[in-house]
């Protein structure tokens, strides 16, 4: 088959103790899904999911024990960190039972949500979509995935951010308002579920803005962590 241009490489991302990579095919996102972030956003309860998407090629990789640049993205003057656990999906599917959601998991892994938060808010005002807030580019860091079976208790692991060494969130992933089960549930109701996918699974409070020169290093306890420079 030939193509009008040559298409681009796959997206790929490093997987803990093997040399062969997980490629990205999409990346969903969940909304609001720590209560306390809920609230200093304004929202209360536990609403119905709701998710947004990022393209695969917003993907930012951020090895092992190295410190990735992260350029500071254009139109906004206030750029916020969201850091996050990511599920690698390994089996699709659709209309997947939550009791059944571990068996479509492949691993796990640390990733950001960066927002161009005023664009995001200014978007909400106005009743349009966000994606500009949040689909630009490098705007998905993320660390190696872990397989499943290394990560035993990543349900209730501790997740935290520091900006520059100091504390900006932390709490642990068993106050997800949707646990990973239920969220894959709901996603896969939605969407047909591909291996390769990615779901940020949502932001403990705290979140904030960063500037140039800032470093970012986030983690889930149990998974590698991440370390990412605003340039």
């Amino acid at each position: 088959m030939s193509y009008v241009f040559p298409p681009p490489a796959p997206v790929a991302i490093p997987v803990v103790g093997q040399t062969a990579q997980f490629a990205v095919h999409r990346i969903y996102c969940v909304g609001r899904n720590y209560e306390d972030h809920a609230k200093e956003m304004g929202h209360t309860g536990r609403e119905a999911p709701f998710f947004f998407m990022k393209p695969a090629d917003a993907v930012l990789v951020a090895p092992a024990g190295q410190t990735v640049a992260m350029p500071y993205p254009t139109l906004t003057a206030n750029l916020h960190h969201e850091i996050e656990l990511v599920v690698a999906i390994g089996v699709g599917g659709a209309n997947i039972k939550a009791a059944d959601a571990h068996k479509h998991i492949y691993g796990y892994a640390v990733g950001l949500d960066m927002t161009r938060r005023d664009l995001q808010n200014e978007m909400k005002k106005q009743g349009r979509p966000w994606c500009i807030g949040k689909g630009f580019e490098n705007s998905a860091p993320i660390g190696p995935v872990t397989p499943a079976a290394q990560a035993p208790g990543v349900e209730q692991a501790e997740i935290y951010l520091q900006v520059n060494g100091q504390d900006r969130q932390r709490s642990v992933v068993s106050k997800l308002i949707w646990n990973i089960a239920e969220t894959i549930e709901q996603l896969s109701a939605a969407w047909t579920l591909q291996p390769g996918d990615l779901i940020f699974t949502g932001t403990p409070e705290g979140v904030g803005a960063v500037v140039r020169g800032d470093t970012l290093e986030g983690g889930v306890a149990g998974l590698t962590p991440i370390s990412v420079r605003v340039e």
